[in-house]
């Protein structure tokens, strides 16, 4: 008896059992940058939208440098019905559409193969390379009057001058979209009797195509803000001719009707580029 109540004693006085450390916690994302910010960005807009209100209802500027939000849209609500004094919205966007698309579509039929063709063979980028570098850091106003002089003042300018803006970012992604197939794809390919288009065809048109998609959303960018400076030639229709024709009766309403639909149009051609993006190269930054 007297032996298992010093027992219960010793039980009682021993010290309890350590408990494991509570495992650290780890962040939900591991990669620098991730998660979602839809909701920032919608607080963001939302308060810019607020400030603009704010500054515009309060006098602090006057309507004539920043018309009031209600002003914008009322303009936008006039144009998209068709009761403006002017074409209807519609007209704008779709003759402006129609330049920058068929302008990409042509830079992109073009530019694409001709940069495979310039990080592929070095006869091409003898040829190519330098006239390139020399257009390419050219602003497009700065060789409009010779696109005039040489073609006039129909659609053909206006188209030639997207597609200038859109070809050489297009070409330089295609080029250097070549470099990313490494040497052991290539040698593996060719020692399987593949031919050198069927390397082109096969392994290196496949591995540029993360590149050449950035450069597309690159092109499609650049087609569309040169889109003011191309419907400067005697142009009746389209966004840029819009907004070039407001300015000149001082309406500044219509003017920041036409940038914010410019804006999101170009937002627009973005989230589809980038939809595409995802599901051509789903496996782009996961090596």
């Amino acid at each position: 008896m007297l032996s298992a109540e010093r027992m219960l004693l010793r039980s009682l006085d021993a010290p309890a059992p350590a408990t494991e450390p509570p495992a650290p916690s780890t962040s939900a994302f591991h990669e620098p940058g991730a998660g979602s910010s839809v909701g920032i960005s919608v607080l963001s807009i939302t308060l810019l939208l607020g400030l603009w209100f704010l500054i515009t209802n309060a006098g602090w500027i006057k309507p004539l440098f920043l018309p009031s939000p209600q002003a914008v849209w009322e303009q936008f609500v006039l144009y998209a019905s068709g009761q403006a004094n002017d074409k209807p919205l519609w007209q704008h966007l779709a003759a402006s559409l129609l330049r920058v698309l068929l302008a990409f579509a042509l830079a992109c039929v073009t530019a694409i193969p001709l940069g495979i063709a310039m990080g592929t063979s070095r006869v091409a980028r003898g040829i190519l390379d330098p006239p390139l570098e020399f257009y390419r850091p050219l602003p497009p106003l700065s060789y409009l009057p010779l696109i005039i002089i040489w073609f006039g003042i129909d659609e053909l300018p206006k188209v030639l001058l997207i597609y200038l803006s859109c070809f050489a970012p297009l070409a330089l992604a295609a080029r250097a979209g070549t470099k990313t197939a490494t040497q052991e794809q290539i040698h593996a390919a060719a020692s399987m009797g593949a031919s050198r288009w069927q390397v082109i065809r096969h392994v290196i048109l496949p591995a540029a195509l993360p590149e050449i998609l950035v450069g597309m959303r690159i092109a499609i960018g650049f087609g569309w803000t040169t889109l003011v400076a191309a419907e400067m030639v005697a142009a009746s229709l389209g966004l840029g001719q819009l907004v070039l024709n407001a300015s000149n009766f001082l309406r500044t309403d219509i003017v920041m009707m036409g940038i914010i639909v410019i804006g999101l149009v170009a937002y627009g051609f973005d989230l589809l580029m980038r939809c595409m993006e995802t599901r051509l190269v789903p496996w782009k930054g996961r090596g």
